[in-house]
């Protein structure tokens, strides 16, 4: 699950995911873009969908 991780410099937050986060995501990736036959198509898409990552509370 991910960690949100609250930084103090900047008020950015840091995600610290873990392995099955990041293979979800690739998987994602990996079933919708063949569907495009350029990237900029692809691009165009990924720029709309929404991934979701569950955080550990």
């Amino acid at each position: 699950m991910a960690k949100i991780i609250e930084t103090s410099e900047n008020s950015r937050r840091l995600i610290k995911m873990s392995t099955d986060d990041i293979l979800s995501i690739v998987q994602d990736y990996q079933r919708i873009v063949p569907r495009f036959s350029t990237s900029e198509n692809a691009r165009m898409y990924l720029n709309d969908t929404v991934i979701y990552i569950p955080e550990d509370v």
